[in-house]
């Protein structure tokens, strides 16, 4: 029998994509052959951010900058514990000026902003379990994060880093393939880990949910969570069945111009942690 599912009030910040294209290509899922629709992004843009406000959660907005047509996925410039931000150094020049972009808000936040030396993507690549073993973050590398970052931010936030290798470059950041539920466990995509970092997963996280390819190409681990309600993009069916199963309450949405940039609703997505 499946455990009462509790959310947690969470604050977010988002990007409007004012400024979203494809114009280059840094992850497989990028073409630049194949044209966005601006209104149409703007329209699903501001139904995901209804949506978090909807289940009464709070929503800040980062101003989007031209020239910089990927700040709309806001997850990637910075990862934020107990009130401190860890900020990004990105791994493209084409994204590196998006984390001026953060820091300025950090700083206007009024929240401590500790800048890195190691190149990062932020909680692409980031993510942070406040109930599991007392509070632990899993950190991804392989394709942007190097793993020298994952020391570096365990200095900077004080919490036990576990670091997981990934090895398929669709799953080029960590939030494409595995996302927390809850405050204590996840859902993961196991083909898009090493061997031995799925050794880790598995017995770290016993009653994990673990998605199938389908689920994984569809972005259906790029997700949100609040501990009962998981937002997730309208095609993946399976893995909005599959956390059904396991009594969370999936809420669809419809990300498919945000999604030929290479991300869906976690990448548009940064949680501020107070």
């Amino acid at each position: 029998m499946n455990q009462p599912r509790i959310p947690r009030k969470r604050t977010y910040l988002l990007c409007p994509p004012e400024y979203f294209t494809v114009e280059y290509a840094i992850n497989p899922w990028m073409d630049t052959a194949t044209p966005v629709d601006p209104e149409l992004a703007g329209k699903q843009w501001h139904q995901l951010r209804e949506t978090l406000l909807d289940l009464g959660h709070t929503v800040h907005e980062l101003t989007p900058e031209p020239g910089l047509p990927d700040m709309v996925y806001a997850a990637n410039g910075a990862f934020v514990v107990d009130g401190t931000s860890y900020g990004a150094r990105f791994r493209h020049r084409q994204r590196a000026a998006e984390a001026t972009a953060h820091r300025a808000f950090y700083d206007a936040y009024g929240w401590r902003f500790v800048a890195p030396a190691e190149t990062n993507e932020g909680e692409g690549d980031f993510t942070y379990l406040p109930d599991a073993y007392g509070g632990l973050i899993l950190a991804g590398y392989g394709f942007r994060t190097e793993s020298t970052a994952h020391a570096e931010a365990q200095e900077v936030l004080g919490r036990p880093v576990v670091s997981l290798r990934l090895v398929d470059p669709r799953f080029y950041h960590l939030d494409t393939a595995l996302a927390p539920l809850d405050d204590r466990n996840i859902a993961y995509f196991p083909g898009a880990f090493s061997v031995a970092a799925q050794r880790v997963l598995a017995q770290l996280f016993p009653d994990a949910i673990l998605a199938d390819e389908t689920d994984a190409f569809a972005f259906g681990l790029n997700l949100v969570s609040d501990g009962r309600h998981v937002i997730l993009n309208s095609e993946a069916t399976g893995m909005a069945a599959k956390v059904a199963a396991a009594g969370y309450t999936p809420v669809q949405v419809e990300l498919s111009e945000l999604k030929k940039g290479g991300g869906s609703v976690k990448c548009c997505v940064a949680e501020l942690r107070p």
